[in-house]
């Protein structure tokens, strides 16, 4: 900032003042709101003056701190406060934009703003925006306005949006929208979304993400203004748990919140709000604490929760014991907790006792790492949940599932004998130790039976270090199917086999029928009939061939 040492000098002969002309650029409202300066944006935290210069300043905190200078203290003078040391700077009112009203947003994004938009070609057609469009003795004020009516989806995103312009105006003028986005705009407060708003009767789904607000820290009036709303998005809007509980009364009707990247670390328990809410995307919010999911278990309709990077590291459900359906989350079908500190076991082991889980992702969590092999790990999540279609995005097939199942049995069996397990149902107790680590082996046990003796021996090591058979796969009935190569570890068992198969070649869930043929057996088929014999009970070898029909 520099000293403007002409604080006397008016501004030309009619005598206005510099400082008159400053004030003037400056709006009544202005502490507070949201602004560009070029294409920075920031927050003002204080209008005045700064002595010892002339004429008014704003005190503005910068969205990205390294655009900035100080915290708000000048020459010793603290005038406003920053989150950052060096956040904040003073500018001059003229370079600041304060925004423009919604309306302004739309006709100017949709081509229909009064000087440019609206434009005669030939004499019977009209010009908007890039689009020309016949018209009958109709003029352009009439055609403005039909157009901006028949508008139902509008994305008005990064257009410097900052109030909501004159009373009912947008009512008399977009009466028909329904979808709206708002996002990174320079909305400074939830009035000024509810003034929008409350001139659309109709509004299904709003998006002011990158909007940094102020939400109402207390209740407030039930208002309908977005009674209606089925969907909205506050992505990185700084609003916290408690101001969602507080607005959330506001939509009756709401079905998906996206609250992304808003620093909430903390949840309380939505006592008769939210209660109509299908999806909640909580990603990037700093949880920490997996216990703080109960605060919103009780959600009736929740049915796609998401949770990715937000530093949980464990799931438990301590309602139920082993074996049993938990009461929380009763409608969750989808749970999203990629990118998270998850490192045990049995933080998916709980995840069976979701009632009505269908779909995980689950990828980068440190548990991930105790099984190198991806096949297995996979075989391993499926296993462990019983109800699972869907995992990391890929179907679950039937015969997938039966061969994960089979494969657990197995490979476990050895520790469940050491625990207590017997092949005598009368005798057949496995500590607790092995079924807190095992909670689904003796559901497994009940369906497929006890793992006999002769499969427990000379079992090869979970990591599957065991020697791998390159093989041709080819579909004799599908010539268009090409062949293809893959190498298989020679103790994969046929089920697993076939499990592979159907990811690999896009099979519909019918039944395959696999056999091999070897250039030791010219012209013979060897036929693949066990689903749990392994490839080396066949004698396949390196380069055979394995024929796949369906």
């Amino acid at each position: 900032m520099q000293q403007n040492r002409k604080n006397k000098q008016s501004a030309g002969s009619s005598g206005v003042s510099i400082l008159g002309i400053m004030t003037a650029c400056v709006p009544a409202d202005a502490l507070g709101r949201r602004i560009l300066c070029g294409t920075e944006r920031a927050t003002v935290r204080y209008v005045g003056s700064v002595p010892p210069t002339a004429g008014i300043w704003l005190g503005v905190e910068w969205d990205d701190p390294q655009r900035g200078k100080h915290d708000g203290t000048y020459e010793g003078t603290q005038y406003f406060k920053c989150r950052h040391p060096r956040g904040g700077s003073f500018i001059r009112p003229n370079k600041a934009n304060f925004g423009v009203d919604f309306l302004a947003a739309v006709k100017d994004r949709y081509g229909l703003n009064d000087e440019q938009g609206v434009q005669h070609g030939t004499e019977n057609t009209l010009v908007f925006g890039k689009k020309t469009v016949e018209f009958v003795g109709m003029d352009s004020v009439a055609e403005q306005q039909s157009q901006l009516n028949q508008l139902v989806d509008i994305s008005v995103r990064e257009c410097a949006v900052s109030h909501a312009g004159q009373k009912e105006e947008i009512s008399r003028t977009c009466a028909n929208i329904r979808h709206i986005n708002l996002s990174r705009n320079l909305i400074s407060s939830w009035e000024t979304v509810t003034a929008i708003a409350s001139q659309i009767q109709n509004l299904e789904t709003l998006n002011i993400s990158e909007n940094k607000m102020k939400f109402p820290s207390t209740s407030t009036s039930v208002s309908s203004v977005l009674s209606k709303l089925r969907i909205l998005a506050l992505n990185q809007t700084e609003i916290m748990w408690t101001e969602v509980l507080f607005c959330a009364p506001g939509w009756p009707a709401l079905e998906e919140l996206y609250l992304t990247s808003n620093n909430i670390t903390v949840l309380e328990r939505p006592d008769n709000v939210l209660q109509t809410l299908k999806l909640l995307d909580l990603s990037d919010n700093q949880l920490l604490d997996g216990n703080q999911l109960h605060l919103i278990a009780h959600l009736p309709r929740l049915e796609q929760l998401i949770l990715r990077n937000t530093g949980i590291s464990s799931i438990h459900f301590p309602d139920a014991g082993f074996g049993c359906k938990t009461k929380m989350f009763p409608s969750l079908k989808r749970l999203a907790i990629n990118d998270n500190k998850i490192s045990q076991w049995s933080s998916i082991n709980e995840l069976d006792k979701l009632p009505s889980l269908q779909s995980l992702q689950c990828h980068n969590n440190p548990f991930m790492d105790t099984e190198k092999n991806p096949e297995t790990l996979r075989q391993l999540i499926i296993a462990k949940i019983s109800q699972l279609k869907v995992l990391n995005k890929s179907e679950i097939l039937p015969a997938e599932r039966k061969g994960a199942e089979l494969d657990y049995r197995k490979i476990f069996g050895s520790d469940w004998l050491a625990a207590g397990g017997n092949w005598n149902p009368e005798k057949n107790k496995p500590s607790e130790e092995f079924l807190a680590a095992h909670p689904r082996y003796l559901s497994l046990c009940l369906k497929y039976g006890a793992p006999e003796e002769g499969e427990l021996k000379g079992q090869q090591p979970l990591t599957l270090k065991n020697q791998l058979l390159t093989l041709t796969i080819k579909c004799p009935e599908k010539p268009e199917q090409k062949p293809v190569e893959k190498k298989l570890p020679e103790s994969m068992t046929i089920q697993r086999v076939k499990g592979l198969l159907y990811r690999l070649l896009k099979i519909p869930g019918s039944e395959l029928k696999l056999s091999y043929e070897s250039s030791k057996l010219e012209g013979k088929e060897v036929e693949l009939d066990n689903d749990l014999k392994p490839l080396q009970f066949y004698s396949i070898e390196n380069g055979d061939c394995v024929l796949v029909r369906w």
